[in-house]
């Protein structure tokens, strides 16, 4: 069986949303699941997130029976967990899956330090084996930009792009969305 590292995004936690039926549904069929609660969610800080996902990560399965799945910020923090990864001595992930993250800044000063200093694509592409984004048309958060974020993640990771015609951002602001089939469905092509 393999391992499942869910990493929410900014101003949610581990038990909102679609997080915990995802969790569950996997934890079912015998997999390890971890949905790491990252502190301060309405004022993160990059290095801080980025240990605790890190933490989530290690022991219990390899790397290479490891999905990381990341929606909004929790994705750009995936970002930066390949980027540090030690592909050499650890090997690769089985896979990623973005839901409605960006690959780059979106406007938001606070979360800037998110996207400094500039992503290492080529460093991030090595560190799994397969990638896969999910992304909604009118996603509010990545607004005229989604296409760039998503076009950067194909090109950039070699990723298959899945967008729904709408979804908004899986949730938007003030909404709740507790299944997210697609996202099951995409964790499945990678593990």
């Amino acid at each position: 069986m393999g391992k499942i590292v869910i990493a929410h995004g900014y101003g949610m936690g581990a038990g909102e949303h679609w997080y915990t039926a995802t969790g569950e549904e996997f934890a079912s069929e015998g997999h390890e699941v971890r949905i790491p609660n990252f502190p301060e969610p309405f004022a993160p800080e990059a290095g801080v997130w980025l240990k605790e996902l890190q933490a989530a990560a290690a022991g219990g399965a390899p790397a290479g029976e490891t999905v990381l799945v990341g929606h909004s910020l929790g994705g750009v923090n995936v970002l930066r967990l390949l980027q540090e990864h030690d592909t050499e001595a650890e090997g690769a992930f089985a896979g990623v899956v973005f839901v409605a993250s960006m690959s780059g800044e979106v406007g938001y000063g606070a979360l800037a330090p998110f996207f400094s200093p500039e992503f290492d694509w080529q460093r991030i592409r090595r560190a799994a084996r397969e990638f896969r984004v999910l992304h909604a048309a009118d996603d509010p958060v990545t607004g005229e930009a989604t296409g760039e974020h998503v076009l950067r993640f194909v090109r950039e990771l070699g990723a298959e792009a899945r967008v729904t015609a709408s979804g908004g951002h899986f949730p938007s602001t003030g909404e709740s969305r507790l299944v997210l089939p697609d996202a099951v469905r995409l964790i499945r092509e990678v593990l």
